[in-house]
């Protein structure tokens, strides 16, 4: 089994005095993860919120009926607990009255599930995220060697569980993954009516990978209004599909004030939208591409190490422009991500004079690791 980085962290939070969220995509291993972590322990109560009646359980739960289910357990587990109605104030009963039980709880649409939770829990939760596997976690599991060969692949068909563990079916796991599964729960909740605009907006996003987007731009390839765009972004980012990298803006004034980029969170997802799964010889998106990989991983890497940064790209009217920036401890630190390891362009003199506490660094095949997998810096 490969193992993954939350585990350790999570161990560490056990009977802690506190509730522990796992939230992520479907099918990312949330459930596996929380399997393997409770196997070792004893007295687990397992409860399916996708069942009906564990979902009855809850209804109108008071602390004496769940102190009575919950008896003689050291931990309970809920899963996919955003089906549970007014699921914050039912798990807050459970770690206010009873505080003997470690409490651990699984949603795969956060959007939902955070916005039930945080107000009541405020206080009472250990709270992380799971991402489709890492490249970081599937060197450690069979070699960083062995995974640095596997790169084109991975670039093509990305980190899904199911993807990783079934060679030679990676276009039909995707493909099945991409029609509608991964955001159902948007379809469910926000009653959309016309699903398949979420599905043209998603191919739009993927079409434009790694170039600035406007809401403006999308609504017209779409037939949007930019307020319904912008509402169908957030809620695919807060399903853990997409995520934005807004434009660093702070000293200039050519600099670009309200850009943002857009990438997925898989580039297996990516390509199964745009149904392009040619290898990356063949491919005129491989800047793109790889783009998309660097700072995908480099966002899984962050967070597994806990280490907190805010994250850009620059750009200015006239063209000048760094791929990815991340300010920390009040240093900027600039990567430019090339998949030509024959490209080395020199950071902007521009950038440097406005930015005088600055790193920079060319990021390509042969150096790649360091920025993804390495130890923290």
């Amino acid at each position: 089994m490969i193992n993954r980085k939350l585990e350790v962290e999570i161990r560490k939070r056990l009977y802690s005095g506190k509730a522990i969220i796992v939230m992520g995509a479907r099918q990312t291993g949330k459930t596996t993860l929380l399997q393997k972590i409770v196997s070792s322990e004893p007295d687990v109560l397992w409860l399916n919120a996708d069942e009906a009646d564990t979902g009855a359980l809850f209804e109108g739960a008071s602390s004496t009926l769940l102190r009575q289910v919950l008896s003689g357990k050291k931990i309970v587990v809920i899963d996919e607990a955003q089906r549970i109605a007014d699921v914050g104030l039912r798990l807050k009963l459970i770690t206010d009255q009873v505080s003997e039980v470690q409490l651990l709880a699984t949603g795969s649409s956060a959007f939902e599930l955070a916005n039930r939770i945080n107000e009541p829990l405020t206080g009472r939760k250990w709270e992380y995220r799971l991402f489709p596997l890492s490249f970081s976690e599937l060197a450690d599991h069979h070699g960083l060697l062995e995974e640095t060969r596997l790169l084109k692949h991975r670039m093509v068909y990305g980190y899904y569980p199911e993807v990783v563990m079934n060679p030679g079916q990676e276009k039909e796991v995707l493909r099945q993954l991409s029609d509608s599964y991964l955001y159902k729960d948007i379809l469910m909740w926000e009653r959309i009516k016309k699903p398949e605009k979420i599905v043209k907006l998603l191919q739009a996003l993927a079409f434009q990978l790694g170039s600035e987007v406007t809401y403006n731009n999308l609504g017209a390839m779409v037939q949007l209004d930019n307020q319904t765009v912008e509402k169908y972004i957030q809620l695919l980012e807060q399903s853990y599909i997409i995520f934005r990298i807004p434009a660093l803006s702070r000293n200039l004034r050519k600099e670009l004030k309200r850009g943002r980029k857009i990438y997925f969170y898989d580039n297996g997802i990516r390509n199964a939208l745009l149904a392009n799964f040619n290898q990356t010889d063949l491919r005129t998106d491989i800047g793109a591409l790889w783009e998309n990989f660097l700072i995908s991983e480099r966002m899984k890497y962050l967070h597994y190490n806990s280490i907190w940064t805010n994250s850009y790209f620059w750009r200015t009217q006239d063209q000048q422009e760094i791929d990815y920036v991340e300010e920390r401890d009040g240093t900027f630190n600039a990567f430019e991500l090339k998949w030509n390891t024959k490209k080395n362009p020199r950071l902007s003199k521009t950038f440097k004079n406005a930015y005088p506490d600055h790193t920079y660094e060319v990021i390509n095949p042969e150096n790649f690791t360091q920025f993804i997998h390495n130890p923290p810096i």
